[in-house]
């Protein structure tokens, strides 16, 4: 039986996990339940173990013919502080908490790869190191999994990731060589002027009217700095000043998002950030502190990874809809385990139109065409077993 023949096999039980964790949603590092059933999973799968990684994350080990080379696979396992309006019949148990990305299909599929995996020892030429990572939500889950050892004992030689994407419709794949999602930095300004009477404007130095420069003057690194072929973004999302009608503020704080794919154009937006910023602000006179936080770097997928995976897709279906050039502006700390070492993120289709199912992530009316998730579960296992076959770089 073909590993996708297994993955339709056993669909309904990996559509009972992923509802399961859908009811239970758990925010960043509070997902003990989650990481109870997974480590219980992997443990009863004859998987060595390790709980407690960055609080709740979990690592399984699965040991094949030989001890490398070896293969991380990562799936996240948080959720959001959103209210569910699906209403779906395994809709959020947990107020104002919802599965909101995909995660819960992430770790149900997870686990049903190393379900169809561990059944097949004998095939792997390798181990497969199975990672199951809290926080991927903006609070630094692969960071502290990084920090506290994840990339040791074993070290990965490959690592492979998936997430399910509800842009496009099942049966559309995303393998795409090179930097296919944007490295994320956040910044917050503070513009410090003098505070006053509203009515008496010229004994004040108004940091909101600063502020308002800033951000206009942002606009123009992109528009004017950034080579029109290249990709970048500058979002001032949040300002912040005052706390009356007739009161100018001391202080006036902004704050958002830079996004950038390339090491040449972070470095151009970078530092033409900083100029503007404490350029207007002096021109105001004010004065600016800048605090700029790298959260993710690019995914960046290793083209050699990208072939393997692209040929296990073709074989299980011949009409899939493979996309070789799909990027977004959205960032993955899955970017932080293969920072140094060779990886590959394929996202799977998982909306349908007609089922209503095409909500975007991170909307309280997201959810997705389960029909996918067998196809994510065989990819991922198939592709495991390629590329630790194929070797490509020769680990």
């Amino acid at each position: 039986m073909t590993l996708l023949k297994e993955a339709l096999a056993i669909k309904k039980g990996t559509i009972e996990l992923r509802r399961d964790f859908h009811r239970h949603p758990e925010l960043g590092f509070q997902e003990e339940r989650t990481a109870a059933i997974v480590a219980k999973t992997l443990t009863d799968l004859g998987l060595d173990v390790t709980t407690g990684v960055a609080k709740t994350g979990v690592i399984g080990l699965l040991r094949g013919t030989s001890a490398s080379p070896v293969l991380m696979l990562r799936f996240d396992m948080d959720a959001l502080p959103i209210t569910e309006e699906t209403g779906a019949p395994y809709a959020s148990e947990e107020p104002g908490k919802m599965h909101a990305c995909g995660h819960d299909s992430h770790v149900a599929v997870g686990l049903s790869v190393a379900r169809l995996l561990s059944a097949r020892r004998d095939q792997i030429q390798g181990t497969v190191k199975f990672v199951f990572q809290p926080a991927e939500e903006g609070d630094g889950g692969a960071m502290h999994m990084v920090a506290e050892g994840v990339m040791e004992e074993p070290n990965p030689d490959y690592v492979l990731g998936m997430h399910v994407w509800n842009e496009m419709p099942v049966g559309w794949y995303s393998l795409t060589p090179g930097p296919m999602m944007a490295g994320a930095e956040i910044f917050s300004v503070t513009i410090t002027g003098k505070g006053g009477h509203g009515a008496s404007p010229h004994q004040s130095v108004d940091p909101i009217v600063a502020a308002a420069q800033i951000v206009n003057a942002l606009q123009t690194i992109t528009a004017r700095n950034v080579n029109p072929l290249e990709s970048a973004v500058v979002s001032v999302c949040k300002l912040d000043a005052g706390t009356a009608f007739n009161i100018i503020p001391q202080t006036a704080r902004l704050s958002g998002t830079i996004r950038t794919f390339k090491p040449d154009v972070y470095q151009t937006v970078e530092t033409r950030f900083k100029e503007i910023v404490e350029n207007v602000a002096s021109a105001m006179d004010c004065q600016a502190e800048i605090d700029l936080l790298r959260v993710t770097f690019p995914v960046d997928n290793d083209p050699e990874m990208i072939n393997a995976m692209t040929d296990v897709v073709k074989d299980f279906d011949p009409e899939a809809r493979i996309d070789h050039d799909h990027r977004t502006m959205g960032s993955e700390d899955f970017s932080l385990f293969i920072k140094d070492t060779p990886g590959c993120f394929v996202m799977v289709g998982s909306a349908n139109p007609e089922k209503g199912l095409d909500f975007g992530h991170h909307h309280p009316k997201f959810d997705i065409d389960e029909d996918c998730l067998p196809f994510a579960v065989a990819i991922m296992a198939q592709g495991a077993l390629e590329i630790l076959k194929r070797n490509p770089h020769g680990a």
